[in-house]
């Protein structure tokens, strides 16, 4: 019996998290690739990112963690606005998205997802402009808007002007509309705030918004009529609204522009390759993926987007925990990532990042659990912790119990399955990585709420080591501009 129980916690540990953090209910579109009509010329849904040449934006992050949750593989092609509507209706794409606004005209011939935000149409002007300060004084000059065809952004300006299509200049695209603004071949341009907001973070020198809010509106993705999509697409947004990813994906592209500046201060490593050792054996940090065989986590996410603003590469390396931090500190490699809390101790052997996240230490128990109710009840009685060695959750154990009655594991993982084998009666560890083994375990474990320990976690680097102030930098512009957030929504949920 004991090693059939064995057998499932190692099959539920290896499940990836972002099963657990979905609501359970999600369809598995069985690697479907949805291919998606883009415009590539509105900031901030979709824009060509001018040093890679690929594209980026609210737009690609959310379809893309919509087709992580489905088991779909998005297919972005580039098109013009115009006809993009009809070539949807017609089936020649599986959906478009482009910041598209929900109205009963286009509902006749596309169907739509749930709206995802709300936007309120506004007018740009160049800085500096005194001939008006606001729509109403704009109307009653003889003032010209410039605004891109076909929109709903077009008929507001028709609505604005009492219909007088000669204060009117049509563009292709609003870049162009953008573009007319600053040289002053127009006076304003109608446009969405959102999106008027990624124009004026890239150009604050040159144009701002107008307070006035001219019309306000939903947007929504679009399909051709009778889409299998629309649902399991409306699902997945529904459930990252629920878990914070939605939330954390807005902060990122909807701020106020800043984060464009950061990234454009920190280093370039050239192409740098980058060692990374993690133990692979730390859920949600890295671990791996029972059904793909894949390696994946906080580390993977977080690391990869650090070096993908630094200009490096990681190359991971699997390794026991036990000797990690002394083969580090010997420059056996660059950096290791896996949960690691600060300590001065080992301070003196490494160098750490800034902190990038705080636990506390937590004991976890068996779900049916009746002899005890909190950490003090435990201490008083004769019961038995599992913990990994040389970790700082080891020194709490012991600092709980004494060191006669804990039981030391080479990794996490086997801890948890002695626990449930009961093998032993509790597992200190850190909250997050413990958020993750009761997560893939719900029926079996649970976290008692007592707080041993507060820690602070960094990455590590042999000592002197120049990647620290490059990757501190880089951690920073995540917090700036919300990739941290979205991260952390994805792998820890609402912890």
């Amino acid at each position: 019996m004991k090693r059939c129980l064995l057998i499932v916690a190692v099959l539920l540990l290896a499940l990836p998290l972002s099963s657990l953090l979905a609501d359970g209910h999600l369809p598995d579109l069985g690697g479907r690739t949805v291919t998606v009509a883009v415009e590539n010329a509105y900031p901030p849904f979709n824009v060509i990112d001018e040093e890679t040449g690929e594209g980026v934006g609210w737009d690609y992050d959310t379809l893309g963690e919509i087709c992580a949750r489905l088991n779909c593989v998005p297919e972005y092609i580039e098109t013009s606005w115009e006809g993009l509507i009809v070539a949807v209706s017609n089936g020649e794409y599986d959906m478009a998205a482009d910041g598209i606004t929900i109205t009963e005209e286009r509902a006749q011939i596309v169907d739509y997802s749930e709206g995802y935000i709300d936007v309120i149409q506004r007018m740009m002007v160049r800085v500096g402009e005194d001939r008006f300060g606001n729509a109403e004084d704009f109307v009653a000059g003889d003032f010209v808007i410039g605004v891109q065809v076909a929109t709903t952004n077009y008929i507001a300006a028709s609505e604005l002007l009492g219909g007088d299509e000669e204060r009117i200049v049509g563009y292709g695209e609003f870049g162009l509309a953008v573009q007319a603004l600053i040289t002053g071949d127009v006076d304003a341009v109608v446009i969405d705030d959102v999106a008027g907001q990624g124009y004026t973070g890239l150009n604050a020198d040159k144009i701002k918004l107008l307070p006035d809010d001219l019309i306000k509106q939903q947007l929504g993705f679009i399909y051709p009529q009778g889409s299998e999509l629309v649902e399991p697409f409306n699902m997945a947004l529904a459930d990252m609204r629920e878990d914070g990813t939605l939330d954390a994906i807005n902060a990122k592209w909807l701020g106020d522009g800043e984060a464009e500046d950061e990234e454009m201060m920190l280093p370039d490593l050239g192409g740098r390759n980058v060692v990374v050792a993690v133990d692979n054996a730390y859920i949600p940090f890295s671990f791996i993926d029972q059904g793909s065989g894949e390696a994946m986590g906080w580390d993977y996410d977080v690391l990869g987007e650090i070096c993908l603003r630094l200009n490096c590469t990681t190359e991971w390396i699997e390794t026991g925990w036990e000797g990690l931090i002394v083969a580090v500190s010997q420059g056996e490699y660059d950096v290791s990532a896996g949960g690691i809390t600060i300590t001065e101790e080992r301070g003196e052997v490494v160098a750490f990042s800034d902190g990038y996240m705080s636990t506390i230490q937590r004991l976890m128990i068996r779900l049916d659990e009746d002899r005890f109710a909190n950490a003090a009840e435990f201490a008083a009685g004769d019961f038995v912790i599992g913990v990994q060695v040389a970790t700082t959750n080891y020194v709490a154990a012991e600092e709980l119990v004494g060191a006669e009655r804990v039981v030391p594991y080479d990794s996490f993982g086997f801890a948890v399955q002695a626990l449930i084998a009961g093998d032993v009666d509790g597992v200190v560890m850190d909250d997050v990585a413990g958020q993750g083994y009761v997560g893939v375990n719900a029926e079996a474990i649970k976290l008692l709420p007592d707080e041993l320990v507060s820690d602070e976690l960094g990455f590590i680097f042999p000592q002197d080591s120049e990647l620290i102030e490059p990757f501190n930098m880089a951690l920073d512009s995540m917090r700036a501009d919300g990739a941290l957030d979205i991260i952390n929504a994805k792998w820890f949920g609402d912890s």
